[in-house]
């Protein structure tokens, strides 16, 4: 808070206050976070994350004297910088070494071993890749931001791939099974028949035991082991086989998990089908065969990118604003590419949502802190490249002599391969559904 009031940037603290807000009352409202410097951590990242979109803005538009957008800068890539490559992965380290007892009372030392493995592994992550000139010294910036840019794009086009495919997905009315009261009364009925069946046998087995007990032959038993064979090959005639009941038993068991799942999972796509038919239903339809097209026209210009070894510099989304704005006679420059964060959004709300859960643990939530700051500093990597050239010369100045390219090839390929195997995927599970259904 001290350095947001000293270099004259307050908005640092709404930031801090916005991540901490965020992060207990939303993200992690089911979870209680025992450790203090978790939640610092965390709104730290989120403010400085914060802190790298405002100065693109202040770059665009002129806040600020050059000098000045500089230093904070460069302050900003400092900073972040040393949470994400020294201080989230050493804590995620001292954590993991916590939760382990052999290790609680040396946590300290195998924390820093094994943050020195992280270290190396990370370094050993630029050698196959383009990423930098070889001018640049061991402790440059360039060997930071480069690396961190590698791992930060690579999440970016994973996630981006899958919510640009899950998106329509999820938001189609098409790709929902249809489900009638029928199919979820004959499922329940199947379900109670089941149930009727394990508490018969159940009661078989109970009433065999307490006969066996009066007749002596459960204290007289040699062993567990031994019993059991003989239940099966000496029992006499009219007596109950307690091994293949339960054998059957278990088996009955396990098909009711799987016809209580399928229940419920026919109630849930029941209710998505009426909320279909609502206004905000048939609003959200329409926003996911919005996305269809645009996940379609990314599979196909990342293709294009891929073949003719191009950089795409303008979206559908950006140039959708830029026609908007000169349409309004509006005197502003918006060509910034927006694709990117647009695709990543979807997916990265939802994993966070997944996560909020009385299971999560102070590791996922650096985890997470780490993801984000990677993801904001990949995206100025990214973005830098599609502002015009009168906008980036401080960025350029600041990130120095990186392959800028590469970063964009590099998500391309991983953002195609993503959506294929998510297509893929999905196209699988949904045709899956209706053949278990019917097997069930």
């Amino acid at each position: 808070l001290i350095f947001f009031l000293d270099t004259g940037l307050p908005e640092g603290i709404l930031f801090f206050g916005f991540g901490w807000f965020f992060f207990m009352h939303q993200l992690f409202k089911d979870y209680e976070v025992r450790q203090y410097v978790v939640q610092v951590i965390f709104s730290v990242t989120f403010a400085f994350s914060c802190t790298m979109f405002e100065l693109i803005i202040f770059e665009i538009l002129g806040v600020l004297n050059t000098s000045s957008r500089y230093f904070h800068w460069k302050m900003n890539l400092y900073i972040i910088l040393f949470i994400l490559v020294f201080m989230v992965p050493f804590y995620i380290g001292y954590f993991i070494m916590s939760n382990i007892q052999l290790l609680h009372k040396q946590r300290l030392l195998f924390s820093c071993l094994l943050w020195l493995t992280f270290m190396y592994f990370f370094w050993k992550l630029g050698d196959p890749f383009p990423i930098l000139s070889p001018k640049h010294g061991i402790l440059s910036i360039e060997q930071l931001i480069s690396r961190v840019g590698v791992i930060g794009v690579t999440f970016m086009a994973l996630l981006s791939g899958f919510g640009a495919v899950n998106c329509p997905y999820t938001y189609m009315s098409y790709f929902l099974r249809n489900v009638t009261d029928t199919d979820i009364l004959a499922l329940e009925r199947r379900l109670l028949q089941t149930m009727d069946m394990i508490i018969s046998k159940k009661k078989r087995m109970a009433i065999a035991r307490r006969v066996m007990f009066q007749k002596g032959e459960v204290h007289n038993r040699p062993s567990r082991f031994w019993g059991m064979i003989k239940s099966v090959r000496t029992s006499a005639p009219g007596s109950e086989n307690l091994t293949l009941i339960q054998q059957e038993v278990d088996a009955l068991e396990e098909l009711s998990r799987q016809l209580f799942l399928e229940t419920a999972d026919l109630y849930a796509t029941k209710e998505r089908i009426e909320y279909s038919k609502t206004f905000k239903g048939k609003y959200f339809n329409f926003l996911g065969y919005f996305f269809s097209i645009y996940c379609v026209w990314k599979i196909f210009m990342a293709t294009i990118n891929i073949v003719f070894d191009r950089v795409g510099k303008t979206d559908p989304v950006t140039r959708g604003i830029e026609i908007t704005v000169n349409y309004l006679g509006i005197q502003f420059d918006v060509r910034v590419n927006l694709d990117p964060d647009l695709s990543f959004c979807f997916p990265t709300v939802d994993f966070f949502y997944a996560i909020s859960s009385s299971k999560s643990s102070n590791v996922i939530v650096l985890l997470l802190a780490q993801i984000m700051g990677m993801y904001f500093v990949s995206s100025v990597l990214l973005i830098r490249m599609s502002m015009p050239p009168e906008y980036r010369t401080i960025i350029t100045e600041v990130l120095g002599e990186l392959q800028f390219n590469f970063y964009h090839r590099w998500f391309d390929v991983i953002f195609l391969v993503s959506a294929l195997s998510s297509i893929l995927f999905l196209y699988l599970a949904h045709k899956q559904a209706p053949e278990k259904h019917m097997t069930l």
